[in-house]
């Protein structure tokens, strides 16, 4: 756990490469995929927010039929 963080607040990070190692090995790389640092300044429940980012035609197609296939399992 991220030791600025209290017991109570979630590790973002950790939850951020999670997604990244779970979109890797499905061969899905977002490129700006990381923690949304200006949810931080705000006030909640708009905190703890991950930025999932750009990506081009090819990843987004790629990423949608990854979800597709998931969801007909």
């Amino acid at each position: 756990m991220n030791e600025h963080l209290s017991p109570a607040e979630p590790d973002v990070q950790a939850s951020v490469d999670r997604l990244r190692d779970a979109l890797r090995a499905n061969g899905i790389t977002l490129p700006s995929l990381g923690v949304d640092l200006p949810s931080y300044a705000g006030a909640l429940p708009c905190r703890h927010l991950v930025a999932l980012g750009n990506c081009n035609l090819a990843t987004a197609d790629r990423l949608a039929a990854v979800l597709r296939e998931a969801a007909g399992r």
